[in-house]
C-alpha cells in the first residue's frame, strides 16, 4: 500500500510527474504487478492519493482482473486519467477511502508490514500468507500514518540505504518469490 502525499485525485494533468508525482504510483504499480512476460495475478496494489482537489482517494489495481495493459508510462497515464475521471478499466478501481480506514479494513485479513530503515531485517522474516506492505512516496510515510500503521503491524527493513518505493517493492517481491521456491523444494 502506497501512501501518496500529493497524488492528484482528478484527471486533469499533462503527465504523471506533474500530477502530484503519480509517476511514483505508476512505478510502484509496474514493480508490484508485472513480470517479464506476465502479471502477478495474486497481487493487489493499493495507493491512497492525498493530493488536490478531493483527497483521500483509494486507487486499487487487482492483478486477477487486470488486462489490456502494458508497462509503459503512456498506457498508465491514460488508465489513471480514466480511473480518476470515474471511467472503468478492468482491474482498476477508485473509491473515497482514507489511509486509516483502508489499513484498518485490510488488517482484518492481512498481516501488515511497514517498510522503514530501522525495522526488522526483511530477509530473515517469515511473512504470513497474506502480507500487506506499507510504504511512502518520495517524501516517505508521514509519522502519524506510520504510527497508525504500526498499531496493526510491525516495521521491516531492507537495510540502512533508503531505496525508491518501486525498488522496495521489487526487493520484497524477490524475497517472497525466493521463500515460495524454498517451500516448494
Amino acid at each position: 500500500m502506497l501512501y501518496s502525499r500529493m497524488g492528484k485525485t482528478e484527471p486533469h494533468w499533462s503527465n504523471l510527474h506533474d500530477a502530484g508525482r503519480l509517476d511514483i504510483a505508476y512505478e510502484c504499480i509496474v514493480a508490484s504487478l508485472f513480470l517479464s512476460h506476465g502479471l502477478r495475478r495474486d497481487v493487489t496494489f493499493h495507493a491512497v492519493l492525498n493530493g488536490a482537489p478531493n483527497p483521500p482517494m483509494h486507487l486499487q489495481i487487482n492483478g486477477k482482473q487486470l488486462f489490456d495493459v502494458r508497462t509503459d508510462i503512456d498506457t498508465w497515464n491514460t488508465i489513471l486519467k480514466k480511473a480518476l475521471g470515474g471511467k472503468a478499466h478492468p482491474g482498476v478501481t477508485t473509491e473515497k477511502t482514507s489511509f486509516e480506514a483502508l489499513l484498518k479494513a485490510k488488517a482484518e485479513t492481512n498481516s501488515v508490514y511497514v517498510l522503514e530503515e530501522g525495522g526488522k531485517n526483511a530477509q530473515t522474516m517469515d511473512f504470513d500468507k497474506e502480507p500487506l506492505f506499507v510504504l511512502g512516496d518520495h517524501v516517505g510515510l508521514p509519522k502519524n500514518a506510520e504510527r497508525f500503521a504500526l498499531r496493526f503491524g510491525e516495521k521491516i527493513s531492507l537495510g540502512k540505504t533508503p531505496y525508491l518505493a518501486a525498488s522496495c517493492i521489487t526487493v520484497i517481491n524477490y524475497l517472497l518469490d525466493q521463500k515460495e521456491k524454498n517451500l516448494e523444494q
